[in-house]
């Protein structure tokens, strides 16, 4: 038998051992460099600010808010760092949303638009363990990452709890909160790669999950977590002042009149209580009461925040492992 007529020797091929997960992990590490170093960048650099100036505001809530409802905390401290709270809060909601699309939207896109993964699943890596690497890896490394970051958040944003200006139930917080945070960076890496995998391009994979993010948290925060528990009723006018307030209106003779926002109550209350000389330290829902109306609250206690961080990114993570996990099966489905 010559040379070229020995027939080929596919077991040998087939029985190579497979790449260790160690070195994949270095692999991984080597590619994505430069996002990680991102992503360490840009929450590092915001974490400086944030410790640098919660310092400042510590020491002014310390220093001048005690009792809170002051004259001295207004000017020194809320007139000083409330616009800045304001424009931090609003910039870390956008975190989760651009770790996922400039971190995680490339990691499949980028070699599936250059065509380099076909080399990677000729290494003895396979389509599963490549996909694997990189994306448990690289999701493990931001969520550990914005987990930490939410810690020293949440010590930033104590003297406006301590001084009653912000409650965690907030939008703008919530989802700022140790658990939330992380969750919601998980979830966002998840849907880069999901959408990297399914558009196989970079630059529409990032803006596709810009788009998917926005959606997703805005439905969560309008409609969705409200619902984690059922909220508690009561007729008293003033709630505490960490509960976050659902929904109000009112009834009479134990049948609903109209909601605490709109046409109904505005024309009650100036048919009732018409403005006049005297009276205006009367509010609205006090004029109503005095009429024979009753105000019902629907609100969640602040002893429910703890709760709503856990289902909140208990679901979130749930999320996660099957976007990650749809990814992976997308891959061992495409063919080379």
């Amino acid at each position: 038998m010559s040379a070229l007529s020995m027939p080929a020797r596919p077991k040998r091929e087939a029985g190579l051992r497979p790449v260790p997960w160690r070195r994949m992990a270095w692999v991984t590490w080597r590619q994505h460099r430069a996002a990680l170093a991102g992503v360490a960048v840009f929450l590092g650099a915001s974490a400086v600010y944030l410790w640098l100036t919660g310092l400042q505001m510590h020491h002014a809530e310390a220093a001048s808010c005690h009792p809170a409802s002051s004259l001295a905390c207004t000017i020194n401290f809320t007139g000083r760092y409330a616009v800045t709270v304001n424009i931090v809060r609003v910039f870390l909601q956008v975190a989760p949303a651009l770790i996922g699309a400039f971190a995680g939207a490339p990691v499949l896109a980028r070699e599936l638009e250059t065509g380099t993964f076909r080399f990677a699943w000729t290494q003895g890596i396979g389509r599963s363990r490549w996909a694997l690497a990189k994306l448990v890896l690289l999701a493990v490394a931001v969520a550990a990452a914005a987990a930490a970051f939410s810690v020293l958040f949440s010590w930033y944003l104590h003297p406006f709890f301590a001084a009653g200006y912000a409650i965690p139930f907030a939008t703008d917080i919530f989802d700022l909160g140790e658990v939330a945070f992380a969750g919601w960076t998980l979830a966002a890496f998840s849907i880069g790669a999901l959408a990297g995998m399914l558009i196989r391009r970079v630059v529409p994979a990032i803006a596709a999950t810009l788009a998917a993010y926005a959606a997703l948290a805005l439905a969560t925060a309008l409609w969705l977590r409200q619902h984690y528990m059922t909220p508690l009723l009561t007729t008293k006018l003033n709630l505490p002042g960490t509960a976050w307030l659902v929904s109000q209106w009112f009834t009479k003779g134990g049948t609903f009149a109209f909601g605490a926002h709109g046409s109904g109550i505005v024309s009650a209350v100036s048919r009732l209580c018409p403005p006049r000389i005297g009276n205006s330290g009367v509010s609205p829902a006090q004029c109503l009461t005095q009429h024979g109306y009753t105000a019902w609250s629907s609100y969640q206690p602040g002893s429910r925040f703890w709760s709503f961080q856990w289902i909140e990114g208990g679901w979130l993570l749930a999320l996660s492992v099957l976007l990650i996990a749809a990814t992976v099966w997308l891959v061992r489905r495409r063919a080379a």
